[in-house]
């Protein structure tokens, strides 16, 4: 089994808790891989809404250096950009690419970007559940979207080749994006709003666009977001936000973005090996290896290999 997963908080906890990428009490861990063939993980570095500017910084910088230390260690590739991540599954079977959750830690400082380049951040979460200087996020009350400087942040991020992710964005700011973006969006970790009503859910337009502009989306394993009773969550309900999506003919656009060690997960899943126990669960439902690959793997592969052509 192959797995590549657009989003888990595992760093913030690895910062704020002290703890390396091997904690067993994490839902990821680099022992409990070692099932996986292939495995690529996108590793956020999460700021919350309400810590201070100072306070981001802390968060990023030490984000960075351990995910870089623990790499090393571990013997996991760091991959500084997309164009690596061919080559280096020849010779890695374990790669990571770093993001970041929440555009505030730009401080609403355009600067910010390129800088974030140079610490290869390959992709950006324009807003978490509030409001920053980048615009409104889908809890918010506000009815506004993208700010003067996020319509400019949005070209600034595609200038740098860091892949924006609409996931947490309200309903006017993602079609701020749409109207002005040139490249291929994505929702690294959001469901279906058809299948469970949250607003941190896509709604079948939204995902259509994504699908449309070759963007990919990723099923998030959070309870609240797979079922309107978040206690009756199970991984059953991936299956059918998976199966929702792809009647939007979304074969070629769904992934895996598990939110791992961010969220209360579903009542069976209990960390990253559990995913071998969906992909089980839909071969069950007479889902083809063929078709899994996609999902669990090649999706989020071949997207990130041809976004700069995109």
């Amino acid at each position: 089994m192959q797995l590549f997963d657009l989003h888990c908080d595992t760093l913030y906890k690895a910062v704020t808790e002290n703890k390396d990428l091997n904690s067993d009490d994490c839902h990821i861990s680099i022992d409990k891989t070692d099932f996986l063939d292939k495995w690529i993980q996108c590793f956020a570095v999460w700021i919350p809404d309400d810590v201070t500017d100072e306070y981001a910084n802390f968060l990023f910088d030490n984000g960075y250096k351990i995910l870089k230390s623990n790499c090393k260690k571990y013997k996991i590739k760091f991959l500084k950009n997309f164009n690596q991540i061919t080559n280096s599954l020849k010779n890695n079977n374990k790669c990571c690419f770093l993001t970041v959750e929440n555009g505030k830690l730009l401080h609403g400082k355009l600067e910010n970007i390129e800088k974030l380049k140079k610490y290869n951040v390959n992709m950006m979460t324009l807003t978490w559940n509030g409001d920053n200087e980048i615009g409104t996020g889908a809890l918010t009350e506000k009815k506004t979207g993208l700010t003067d400087f996020g319509f400019k942040a949005v070209q600034k991020l595609e200038e740098n080749g860091i892949v924006i992710d609409v996931s947490h964005a309200s309903i006017k700011t993602f079609f701020d994006v749409a109207s002005i973006s040139e490249k291929p969006f994505i929702a690294t970790h959001s469901n279906s709003y058809s299948v469970t009503k949250h607003k941190r859910n896509l709604t079948n337009e939204q995902f259509s666009i994504i699908k449309d502009r070759r963007g990919i989306v990723g099923i998030n394993f959070y309870k609240c977001f797979l079922n309107d009773n978040e206690d009756k969550a199970c991984m059953y309900d991936i299956l059918k936000h998976t199966e929702h999506f792809l009647s939007l003919g979304g074969e070629n656009t769904v992934a895996i973005g598990s939110d791992f060690d961010g969220c209360d997960l579903a009542n069976d899943i209990n960390d990253i090996k559990s995913t071998e126990k969906i992909y089980e669960l839909f071969l069950k439902e007479n889902y083809s290896e063929t078709l899994l690959n996609k999902l669990f793997f090649l999706n989020a592969y071949n997207f990130c290999q041809n976004f700069d052509n995109l």
